[in-house]
């Protein structure tokens, strides 16, 4: 009787270190899944602000450059396809339509070197200063995501926290990569 008894104590402590253990694993998991919903809300705050910028700079320089609307048209449709992305929560579409954005804003930056008198005027340093400082943020925002989809997906990869993940059904996040190589460079703003 008393080695029954032992018996299933040991059998009672194993399994009640098993549930802990799933407990520990999966609040662990929703921690780091809500860590990586976190830094990419941080992203998306970054990107609006600089969603919103792009407008003031691109009115800025059309005064100047009154006959250059192939340029803002593509800045405008560049900056929809990143709203729209970023709305949707698409992480890799949201790459794409960065790149091209980033691209629009070289073009509108290469328009502006034609203009010395606007890259004297404050309004347009101002705002030129502003997307500087935006673009800081974002990289910082993008580093810190991309920080935490690697912890999650390891977590979710590695064993035995890959048990818990497959019962509960955690899946790797996507990483916020811009796609070419071209488009990974910071954009170059000379005046």
């Amino acid at each position: 009787m008393s080695i029954l008894l032992v018996v299933l104590g040991a059998v009672a402590l194993v399994v009640l270190i098993v549930v802990v253990w799933v407990i520990a694993a999966y609040n662990g998991l929703v921690g780091l899944r809500n860590t990586v919903k976190n830094a990419w809300s941080q992203i998306d705050v970054q990107l609006k602000r600089r969603y919103d910028l792009i407008p003031n700079l691109v009115e800025t320089v059309k005064g100047y450059a009154k006959h250059e609307n192939t340029t803002f048209e593509n800045i405008a449709k560049a900056r929809s396809a990143c709203m729209s992305a970023s709305a949707a929560g698409a992480v890799g579409e949201l790459g794409k339509a960065e790149g091209t954005l980033m691209q629009a804003l070289k073009s509108l930056f290469m328009v502006v070197e034609n203009y010395p008198e606007l890259k004297a005027n404050q309004n347009f340093l101002a705002l030129q200063e502003e997307l500087s400082s935006t673009e800081n943020r974002v990289s910082f925002a993008r580093q810190f995501y991309n920080d935490n989809v690697m912890r999650l997906n390891n977590a979710v990869q590695m064993f035995p926290s890959n048990i818990i993940a497959g019962m509960f059904g955690f899946k790797p996040a996507e990483f916020f990569e811009i796609e070419s190589g071209e488009e990974k460079k910071a954009p170059k703003v000379q005046f």
